[in-house]
């Protein structure tokens, strides 16, 4: 309960959340060009020097669920149609950061990430009406990534960035009690991650807004032969997209 009640803050405040961050993004480039040493440098060339570094990271995800219909779909004469619907959630971790040349950079960024999905079914029960499995989640997440920088342009530099992700559900068990009657979805997920940010140097930190997507490789549902729910569907892969503030030094 307490985890469904800190969701539906962040809920209400869904598109809020997404224009304070670009709005933050925003106000902090436009007073780039203004941090410079005394002596004409750049902030950039002292971070440069760092062989290693950590900060923290915020951010704002909006997950989903891919699913895959089996055969059992074609002959349901009661389940006409199974839609994903996204839902929105909310990150924070901690970012560490070691430098491997002159423009790749190993992370490790272990991360709390609270995030809603969505499963919509449509039902024929003489009037077409929906279903619908909410699925609410606390991850602790691992991701290491691989991030290739650019050449830096005055105290601007743009980077992209993979790896991949470990993600371990700690509330599924609340969810245990109710198995019966509702399709279960695996606490353990890996996922491959690709994304994409720019470098804002400061002279006490970094700031990088980054937009992340997750793909799921591995199937993440509980098959029960008793539930019909669970048996139009052959498996169902992750899907995540995340905006990241990352302020590092």
């Amino acid at each position: 309960m307490q985890t469904a009640n800190i969701r539906n803050l962040f809920y209400l405040s869904d598109r809020k959340i997404a224009l304070l961050l670009c709005a933050l993004g925003f106000m902090l480039s436009t007073t780039t060009h203004a941090q410079r040493y005394n002596d004409g440098s750049y902030n950039f060339r002292e971070f440069d020097q760092k062989s290693y570094y950590f900060g923290i990271t915020l951010g704002y995800n909006s997950s989903s669920f891919k699913p895959f219909r089996s055969s059992e779909f074609i002959r349901s004469d009661s389940i006409l149609a199974i839609q994903s619907i996204n839902g929105p959630g909310f990150n924070l971790g901690i970012v560490s950061n070691l430098k491997i040349g002159q423009h790749f950079d190993l992370r490790f960024l272990p991360t709390l990430s609270f995030a809603e999905r969505n499963i919509r079914y449509e039902k024929d029960a003489r009037n077409i009406f929906f279903s619908e499995r909410k699925v609410e989640s606390v991850f602790v997440e691992l991701p290491f990534h691989f991030r290739y920088k650019s050449a830096p342009y005055k105290d601007i530099r743009l980077f992209v960035i993979a790896g991949v992700k470990y993600a371990f559900d700690v509330a599924s068990e609340s969810r245990a009690r109710q198995a019966e009657s509702l399709v279960r979805i695996a606490p353990n997920d890996f996922s491959i991650e690709t994304g994409a940010g720019i470098q804002f140097f400061f002279p006490y930190f970094i700031f990088s807004p980054e937009f992340k997507i997750s793909q799921g490789i591995g199937n993440i549902l509980i098959y029960n032969p008793r539930l019909e729910e669970s048996t139009v569907l052959e498996k169902i892969l992750s899907r995540t997209f995340t905006l990241s503030l990352h302020f590092e030094g």
